[in-house]
């Protein structure tokens, strides 16, 4: 068996409005990541009507694209396609052993961390976190990856995954109340608990290949997943929607403190009314290319 997977992904975004705008400027996050074993092959993005894209790195290594329309246009399809390798993971240890939670208590203060280690816009204490972790008596244990493994099932098994049960801006008070969301709010909550016990703690925007053992329907491909900094470790992938850990099946498209960083498509138009958009995604395995005759 190959120790790397491929993957060709087409990421399409079509923006309708009631009538005509005439300016739209918008930023994009739907290149693949370039690290932690993952290679990015081909990319390739377009619109329609055609735009001006300027490519850049933000503060969390995420390269993005701005897009600028001043034409008059009543739709827009943004087209992303990629081809990526993934790497198989590396087996985790049995726990991190002594020491571990002191020396990410010493990370506390540390600013390369900050951006992780404190609130952010959708991972946040509310009143219905708290309540949830006192009423299930959610505690770290000894060890911080035993902890957060424990936590990462314990999220996958109280939570029912129902699409459409909460939108892209919905709080974690919806997924608490409810005890319904998708992968998203998943990792939202994931992330406030893991970063309350001094865990720096990322969203990822990705895609995972899907199989019959995804929480996810069969056709969908889109996916948000947690990584949390660990001594000696690194920064190490956790899936509770799965209950799983990332693996060759999982693409990584952004990192960010939460989803209002990494969103695939952001931005502003000048027009009436509001606008209609559908998302679609498709990827496929491909096999690596033959050498030679």
């Amino acid at each position: 068996m190959s120790a790397r997977t491929r993957y060709e992904i087409e990421h399409i975004s079509r923006y309708v409005y009631p009538s005509q705008v005439r300016h739209c400027v918008m930023a994009l996050c739907m290149r693949p990541l370039e690290n932690g074993g993952q290679r990015l092959l081909n990319f390739h993005i377009a619109t329609s009507p055609p735009a001006f894209l300027n490519g850049e790195t933000d503060s969390f290594g995420n390269t993005k694209h701005v897009l600028n329309i001043h034409r008059r246009h009543q739709a827009l399809e943004i087209a992303a396609r990629s081809c990526v390798e993934t790497a198989f993971p590396v087996p985790l240890p049995a726990s991190l052993g002594p020491g571990a939670w002191e020396e990410m208590e010493s990370w506390k203060d540390s600013f390369s961390h900050w951006d992780f280690s404190h609130p952010s816009f959708f991972a946040r204490p509310c009143p219905a976190l708290e309540a949830f972790v006192e009423r299930l008596k959610i505690r770290p244990s000894g060890d911080p990856l035993d902890s957060l493994l424990g936590l990462s099932d314990l999220l996958h098994h109280h939570f029912d995954y129902v699409p459409g049960s909460t939108s892209a801006v919905s709080p974690i008070d919806h997924i608490l109340d409810s005890g319904q969301g998708v992968c998203q709010d998943y990792a939202h909550v994931m992330i406030a608990i893991a970063r309350s016990w001094g865990v720096p703690s990322r969203y990822v925007s990705g895609f995972m290949f899907p199989d019959a053992e995804s929480a996810e329907a069969p056709d969908s491909a889109t996916h948000a997943w947690v990584e949390c900094l660990l001594p000696d470790l690194g920064w190490t992938s956790f899936d509770p929607t799965n209950r799983s850990l990332p693996d060759q099946r999982h693409v990584r498209v952004a990192v960010g403190r939460d989803y209002r960083d990494v969103s695939p498509t952001r931005g502003i138009f000048v027009g009436d009314g509001g606008s209609s958009l559908e998302v679609s995604v498709r990827m496929r395995e491909v096999q690596e290319p033959r050498s030679g005759p």
